[in-house]
């Protein structure tokens, strides 16, 4: 199907500002969707004849579908032609994205939402590492603040969008729009499209790591999605989730031991990476819980009151984007990652009191989460790219994303359930479970820098050109706990020359 080359090339296929439009039709309209639902759920669950229950599970589902897609698309990329594929998920977003759109029946609604998420993470590992590489290393700093106002800033925005467009008491306008963003990008597939061969057709295609990560993500995240109508021991619970987080972590396990793998574990355990990865993680996974237990809180109030209050998280994200770009080839990434944990547990603190708190806790709350975000994750996506070569990037990204992925949709039921049952009154819950948000942000962030001193990391540039070349790493990363081995050793050491 894939084997005859197309002799078709796009009019922009050497443009950067178009390669930089298709990432952006790619990846905003689901991510952003991704928070924007919260305040939309009455108005959904109307209109469709949906329960909280009902659309809890499709939201996770969607979700799950996204985690997977990640490691799709690497197989896809070894075995297929990528820019062929690429048009394919385009496609496949847009039939999506205009299937909830349309959607008079849930099972429409749940089917298409899916298929968004799904393809989302497939343009995601598809598009955005070619944006990286593809281009001379003076892009990618602008490369690197595109990026994080696509994933980091969509989401950052959501909540604004769906505060407002729930407060006219309807839904559809904003998925006809996300529909409309869709086909501009597949619209700019093909404007940029230039035929491309598959990385490795001789590699065997990993069906244990595709079974373990769609089995993974489907049982962990339907078991938290049931978290909305059942207890947490209950069996439809308790099952589910404790058997995808086991197969998840055998994926992991898996993917660490044989010597081809998809995502490359076994070269990513070292300092750095593994750094970068917790980090990537506990952002993920305190931002959006605390974000989903403040607009919970708010859910009495005006949703175009509430949606406002939540602007100055994408103004921070946003703010914040722009410094990574200015620090993008400085030695500065890791503490810009540590600031943003930093920041992003005093925003979990602040809003620990969102419950009976005023407008301007609320405020300065979602700014800090904002900026913690904006400079935490990303940079952490890099802090891994960068401690590998860059001709695995596209599989670093994948792991990264498929665990940040996890930790973010995954944590925040738990932490909302935890909410609404762990004390005798709501309000109460909601400040106990920020407080767990705060614990995640920080130990994440405690144990980062506990690596980085175990390994004796230190500050380095990134050689942007020796990465891009495709030979080394940007920079070095120390084996896990190599410090604390060469101390160990030193008294043994000591004797022998005695």
């Amino acid at each position: 199907m894939f084997s005859d080359p197309i002799r078709f090339r796009g009019p922009l296929a050497d443009s950067y500002p178009a390669a930089v439009a298709l990432v952006v039709f790619a990846l905003i309209p689901y991510l952003g969707l991704t928070s924007a639902l919260t305040p939309l759920t009455p108005v959904l669950g109307k209109s469709l004849h949906m329960s909280d229950q009902a659309l809890s599970l499709t939201t996770g589902m969607a979700n799950a579908a996204y985690a997977f897609g990640t490691v799709l698309a690497v197989q896809f990329a070894v075995h297929l032609r990528g820019r062929r594929m690429l048009f394919l998920y385009a496609v496949l977003s847009l039939i999506g994205s205009v299937m909830t759109a349309a959607a008079g029946t849930p099972g429409l609604f749940i089917a298409g939402h899916v298929l968004q998420g799904l393809c989302t993470s497939l343009m995601l590992i598809a598009a955005v590492p070619p944006l990286v590489i593809g281009w001379p290393t003076s892009r990618m700093p602008g490369t690197a603040v595109i990026m994080n106002l696509c994933i980091f800033g969509a989401v950052a925005i959501g909540p604004v969008i769906g505060g407002l467009q729930a407060s006219a008491g309807a839904w559809r306008p904003l998925f006809w729009i996300v529909a409309g963003l869709g086909a501009l990008a597949l619209v700019f597939v093909v404007l940029t499209f230039e035929d491309q061969g598959p990385q490795d057709r001789t590699a065997p295609w990993d069906w244990v790591a595709l079974a373990l990560a769609a089995g993974g993500c489907a049982a962990a995240f339907f078991g938290a999605s049931e978290l909305e109508t059942h207890a947490a021991s209950d069996a439809i619970v308790l099952v589910p989730l404790l058997a995808g987080i086991a197969m998840l972590i055998s994926l992991v396990t898996f993917e660490y031991l044989i010597e081809n793998p998809l995502m490359p574990v076994r070269q990513a355990a070292s300092t750095l990476p593994v750094a970068g990865i917790v980090v990537a993680m506990c952002a993920g996974a305190a931002s959006v819980a605390v974000i989903e237990l403040a607009q919970t809180a708010l859910k009495s109030e005006p949703p175009a009151h509430v949606g406002l209050l939540f602007l100055p998280e994408f103004g921070a994200a946003a703010a914040v984007a722009v410094i990574f770009g200015l620090l993008f080839r400085t030695r500065w990434i890791p503490l810009l990652a540590l600031g943003g944990m930093i920041t992003l547990s005093a925003g979990a603190a602040v809003l620990s009191g969102v419950a009976p708190g005023s407008d301007v806790l609320v405020l300065v709350g979602s700014g800090l989460v904002g900026m913690g975000v904006g400079a935490s994750v990303s940079p952490s996506l890099f802090i891994a790219g960068f401690s590998l070569r860059s001709a695995q990037l596209q599989r670093v990204f994948a792991l990264v994303e498929l665990l940040r992925g996890v930790a973010a949709f995954m944590v925040a039921p738990v932490v909302l359930h935890v909410a609404m049952t762990a004390a005798a009154t709501p309000a109460a819950g909601i400040g106990t479970a920020a407080w767990i948000c705060f614990a995640i942000a920080a130990s994440g962030g405690l144990f980062a820098i506990g690596l980085f001193l175990a390994g004796r990391a230190r500050l380095q540039r990134p050689d942007l050109e020796r990465w891009d070349s495709g030979d080394e790493p940007a920079w070095y990363s120390p084996p896990l706990g190599a410090g604390l081995r060469r101390e160990k050793r030193s008294p043994s050491a000591a004797g022998a020359r005695g």
